[in-house]
């Protein structure tokens, strides 16, 4: 298939579309680079700043029995996981719908340029093999570009989900240990005053 001669048969709808997935392929690399730069730099502060809402808690928790205490330890963390999640998921939906939506922009510019070829062919009123062969799979460039955009998008999606769910789950854990050991410290602390007092 010659792409030049398919560019100068092309129509201005042919050439939107094609246009419209050459944006998608850039959108796709872009947000994927982007996402695995920004996981990268998130995994070396997100589990500082999960013991750092608990530390900036301390001086409040002194002063709480051992169910507040636990309650407002939970909400701090869970708001701060909330937090980060939100962070790390920014753009990953963008994947999702390019990979949905490239092969059918693809699928729409081939049957657009089939369509467009048989008109032109029946205009010259030569329907032989050779006159319908090559515009017509000329046409079919269409499905290739929207599966060539459509493949790395799934493909960057899933990665980044991957890479969120695990950091997710190390979120949790570090946030269930955090919470362990802030409730023993704090219970420690009441216990060792009362001994004082006892003897």
């Amino acid at each position: 298939m010659n792409f030049s001669v398919y560019w100068q048969s092309a129509d201005a709808v042919s050439k939107t579309l094609y246009f419209v997935l050459l944006s998608m392929s850039i959108i796709t690399w872009t947000v994927f680079f982007v996402r695995l730069i920004g996981t990268q730099k998130l995994k070396q502060t997100a589990f500082a700043r999960l013991e750092q809402s608990l530390t900036q808690l301390k001086a409040q928790l002194s002063n709480l029995t051992f169910e507040q205490r636990k309650a407002v330890a939970e909400q701090a963390l869970l708001r701060e996981i909330s937090e980060q999640k939100t962070g790390i998921e920014k753009g990953v939906p963008v994947l999702g719908t390019i990979a949905s939506l490239a092969p059918f922009v693809g699928l729409f510019g081939t049957v657009w340029g089939i369509f467009h070829a048989l008109v032109a062919v029946g205009s010259t009123g030569q329907a032989g093999l050779a006159q319908v062969a090559t515009p017509v799979g000329e046409s079919l460039i269409m499905t290739g570009f929207g599966l060539a955009v459509a493949i790395p998008a799934v493909l960057a999606y899933n990665i980044c989900l991957r890479s969120n769910r695990a950091l997710s789950h190390g979120l949790q854990d570090q946030a269930h240990h955090l919470l362990i050991n802030t409730m023993l410290q704090q219970d420690s602390k009441v216990i060792q005053p009362q001994a004082r007092g006892d003897a």
